[in-house]
């Protein structure tokens, strides 16, 4: 019990210490329908130290051409890898494009200092580029610096804090909350075009890169796979009026319907109770999952990040609580 609270608390604190140091690089502005997406930088940087690195899709667009035309070596290096790793049925231009814009991520956040990125993944993008940025975010992710869809900051954040509370072991899953499963009340479909890391792909199966059913631009670029189960944390750090608070809770994956883009099928002690906190919280339709129970981190974490409360989709606080007094 000893041991297991001194590992806890290092964790604990390299939460503490990622938050604190986190710069974002932000790569256009949110949707314009996705008023969900809005965020306060400047409170952000006031009550936690975190900083946005924004740049323009024109500047970003501009350094995806210019490593693709420059950076061959680099370019071909993912290209093998992504042949190695995943099943490929679109055309050697869209695994190239694809390849050049993951070599882009990695130089602007290293050249930037940032740890994470959110982008405007559509439309924009599509009308420059042809392809969707899906599978590279899975890529970057499995890598170590989460990318996130559709600019939400907040889900940046949440998936630094996810993968910092297990040491960096393990790589979060971006998702959208999104249906009932059909034969579990209790059930819920994980899902989202695909940027799911290519890591955590269902034993005996490989990600596809595929084309998004939901959009109209008929690019392709996106990761279709069913990500392994198992127990698994889903977070969500949100804030609304100044008060921030990280929603937290367990699941286990489960058995479900085929479903297209990256997904996983999981079950809660109670779904009525999630969705409850969902509508009435300031918490919105994306989460994060990680596949280790980080609660007891997290939980530890917030005593020292001063503006943030945990807050569990369960009734589990007490048993968190003896469980990091050694019970």
């Amino acid at each position: 019990a000893f041991e297991r609270g001194i590992r806890n608390f290092i964790a604990a604190t390299n939460v503490v210490k990622e938050l604190g140091s986190l710069r974002i690089l932000q790569i256009s502005t949110r949707p314009s329908s996705f008023w969900t997406m809005m965020c306060n930088e400047g409170e952000l940087l006031e009550k936690f130290g975190i900083q946005i690195y924004p740049i323009s899709m024109t500047e970003f667009v501009a350094k995806v051409k210019k490593v693709k035309a420059e950076e061959t070596e680099k370019v071909q290096d993912t290209i093998k890898y992504m042949k190695e790793v995943l099943d490929i049925t679109v055309s050697e231009e869209i695994v190239e494009n694809v390849a050049a814009l993951k070599v882009a991520y990695t130089e602007l956040t290293g050249e930037y200092g940032c740890s994470a990125v959110a982008i405007q993944c559509w439309t924009a993008l599509q009308d420059e580029l042809k392809i969707m940025p899906c599978m590279a975010n899975a890529l970057m992710t499995d890598e170590g610096i989460p990318v996130v869809c559709e600019t939400d900051i907040h889900g940046a954040i949440t998936s630094v804090i996810a993968q910092a509370a297990t040491m960096g072991q393990a790589s979060p899953f971006f998702a959208d909350w999104t249906v009932v499963h059909p034969t579990n009340k209790n059930g819920e479909l994980l899902q989202h075009c695909g940027c799911f890391p290519i890591s955590l792909t269902k034993k005996n199966q490989k990600a596809k890169i595929a084309t998004p059913f939901a959009l109209e631009s008929g690019c392709s670029g996106a990761s279709y796979a069913e990500i392994e189960g198992g127990d698994i944390s889903l977070l969500r750090f949100d804030g609304d009026n100044g008060e921030y608070s990280m929603l937290l809770g367990k699941a286990k994956g489960i058995e479900g319907p085929y479903i297209q883009g990256a997904y996983l099928w999981v079950e809660v002690e109670n779904l009525s109770r999630l969705e409850d906190k969902l509508v009435t919280g300031p918490y919105v339709h994306h989460c994060t999952g990680i596949h280790k129970d980080v609660l007891p981190v997290i939980y530890e974490a917030c005593k020292y990040i001063p503006n943030l409360k945990p807050d569990f989709y369960d009734d589990v606080e007490e048993e968190v609580k003896a469980w990091i007094r050694g019970e």
